[in-house]
């Protein structure tokens, strides 16, 4: 039987220190989730932030829990066990998505046709020459390999919890390791990993503001040479570092 009071979807942000972000986020959100025809409801996992992040998130109306390790991975999962839904959407706090998108994105998960997926991705702002290449090159690879990127992230929860969840093994690109997980799980059922490419979501280039490419390029690269790397939350401090200010 039907709990008409449980929601269809839940949307898991996880979040730190995003107050100057998470606003219009959490607006967009609204904005999307109120067009299309499902329930759904928003869960912010604050991740120790210091900052009002969880009391923004609060006044908004959405569910706030909190994760005291600072790790992305974890982050997520807190927020997924948190949900209601039967189906869960991840989006970052410095993403914004359309009711196209979600609309799509939640048909395919109802359908039984699809397990998982994701979507093509675009920047704000006026982002660099090497943050376009980058992009260009991530959404080829992303619709060739069926591999979601971290800002926008869609998967029945029977196959998130089947295959753990996210891997709390790296401190970065956690979402290609649940994309290669929930892919292979939903082969064996004869259900699709999709990347969505009508409705990109809108993402912040702030990492290119705050630092020069040369970094952005030399993270990356040593990243594509040594996986391994991954494990090191030292190594992976562009995820998690904030310049001063």
């Amino acid at each position: 039987m039907v709990d008409p009071t449980r929601p269809d979807y839940s949307i898991v942000v996880p979040a730190y220190n995003e107050e100057a972000l998470l606003p219009a986020t959490l607006e967009r959100l609204k904005a999307a989730m109120a067009v299309v025809s499902f329930r759904g409801e928003v869960v912010v996992c604050d991740n120790n932030s210091i900052d009002a992040t969880g009391e923004i998130a609060r006044t908004a109306g959405a569910l706030v829990v909190f994760e005291p390790v600072n790790q992305i991975s974890r982050a997520r999962n807190t927020g997924a066990r948190a949900a209601q839904g039967r189906f869960l959407v991840f989006v970052d706090a410095d993403t914004h998505i359309t009711s196209g998108l979600l609309g799509e994105a939640l048909e395919r998960l109802a359908s039984g046709g699809a397990c998982g997926g994701g979507a093509t991705v675009v920047m704000d702002g006026a982002p660099s020459a090497f943050e376009e290449h980058w992009i260009a090159r991530w959404n080829g690879f992303s619709r060739r390999m069926r591999l979601a990127a971290g800002s926008f992230v869609f998967v029945l929860r029977e196959a998130f919890e089947a295959v753990g969840g996210f891997s709390e093994k790296v401190y970065a690109s956690e979402e290609i390791w649940l994309s290669r997980d929930v892919k292979r799980w939903g082969r064996k059922r004869g259900l699709d990993f999709v990347i969505i490419e009508g409705h990109p979501v809108l993402t912040s280039g702030r990492k290119g503001v705050w630092y020069p490419p040369v970094v952005l390029f030399v993270v990356m690269l040593g990243i594509l040479l040594f996986p391994f790397l991954l494990r090191s939350r030292a190594f992976c401090w562009l995820w998690y570092r904030r310049p001063a200010g």
